[in-house]
């Protein structure tokens, strides 16, 4: 299963629709019927599927569809086609996730097998890699139109660890506009280059406060609210003052942390640049817009997902994490979610990505106690 997943490249620019339209059949062929709820008509969709009674109260084995990129990587073999060596599984998304995928898809005849109380939920989703804008759609169409569940697992690689918390990312694109002059009449233009590189100074100087200020918790790593710039645009020819400049940059928030207090406290300090613009051109400004929010993992102890999620795993404690997922926008509607799945997170994204076959097992192991808990309730 593992093997057919990794051979439909669903590198986020792409569609999964191939890969949807085969867990379609496959589903279909063993008697479960599935939706699919577009994010982009014919180009981009997510799957919900059940297995046991439409009832409220079930749990979903929340995983996407998507992997990234591998543009420029040096792969030792196709990253499209599996390669086993030494009990590891090579190939793009063995890892990031389509590791869990696999072991819940093959767990079906299982399911439909055993006498199930609760219903166990699939969500297969789309656009998870360029900040978790596919599955919005399919929560909201959940949340609005079908039975509730009562706990959401995600299938992220944890090495099967239990994770009750990450944090959140806000992404923000700021556009700066000067105005041209050349290059020798400085004082006739307003060069947007170095307005830029001010506001990225006032932006080094939060995050090292924001660093200094550290995480009270004393749980994730890096132990603080982190702030990046990541890519840089501007100007045109060396002998031009810049009219424009514009950079992308994004926070990735402590999950008890105002998500707006960067941005706010860098609009104030901006209003002192713009005034300095505006004595020589009414037209100069600096705006900074959010282009995707993906809101952090709260603790939730005792919360139904925290306590199956133990229990399956056979784990007695949780932990957390740095990156992001779709946990946080399924708690945020209010359904109580956690993450625990097969490889590490240290293989994603990297090339010749790979998940222990040991690892599936132990995912194996975590969905039969958890058809278990679903024949008991």
């Amino acid at each position: 299963m593992l093997a057919k997943l990794i051979s439909f490249d669903t590198t986020s620019r792409n569609s999964n629709i191939p890969l949807i339209e085969f867990v379609e059949s496959y589903l279909a062929d063993l008697g479960v019927s599935s939706i699919r709820v577009d994010y982009e008509s014919d180009h981009k969709t997510n799957l919900y599927a059940t297995i046991g009674p439409d009832i409220d109260g079930g749990i979903v084995l929340s995983g996407h569809t998507d992997v990234v990129p591998v543009d420029g990587q040096a792969w030792s073999s196709d990253p499209f086609v599996m390669r086993e060596h030494d009990g590891l599984l090579f190939g793009r998304g063995a890892a990031d996730m389509k590791g869990f995928i696999a072991v819940a898809l093959a767990m079906v005849p299982e399911f439909l097998a055993a006498d199930l109380k609760l219903p166990i939920h699939f969500s297969f989703s789309c656009d998870e890699e360029v900040g978790c804008t596919g599955v919005r759609p399919l929560i909201n169409h959940i949340k609005e139109r079908l039975p509730l569940p009562r706990a959401v697992i995600v299938g992220e690689p944890s090495e099967m660890r239990v994770v009750n918390s990450h944090k959140g990312s806000c992404s923000f694109t700021t556009d700066v506009v000067g105005h041209e002059a050349h290059s020798s009449c400085t004082d006739l233009g307003v060069n947007a280059i170095m307005y830029a590189s001010r506001v990225i100074g006032e932006l080094q100087r939060i995050a090292d406060e924001l660093k200094e200020r550290g995480d009270p918790s004393g749980k994730f790593t890096p132990p603080y609210t982190s702030l990046s710039i990541c890519m840089i645009d501007g100007g045109t020819a060396t002998n031009i003052i810049p009219r424009q400049c514009s950079f992308n940059w994004d926070t990735r928030v402590l999950p008890d942390v105002d998500r707006f207090e960067v941005p706010d406290r860098l609009d104030a300090f901006c209003d002192g640049l713009r005034a300095e613009m505006g004595q020589i051109s009414d037209e100069a400004s600096i705006n900074t817009k959010c282009t995707n929010w993906v809101p952090g993992l709260q603790p939730q102890p005792g919360c139904p997902a925290e306590t199956l999620a133990l229990h399956c795993a056979a784990a007695n404690g949780v932990e957390t994490v740095a990156y992001g997922t779709e946990a946080g926008l399924f708690q945020e509607a209010g359904i109580p979610a956690i993450i625990c799945g097969p490889g590490s997170i240290e293989q994603a994204h990297k090339p010749d990505e790979f998940v222990a076959a040991s690892e599936l097992e132990s995912c194996e192991t975590f969905m039969r106690r958890l058809c278990e808990r679903c024949c008991e309730a």
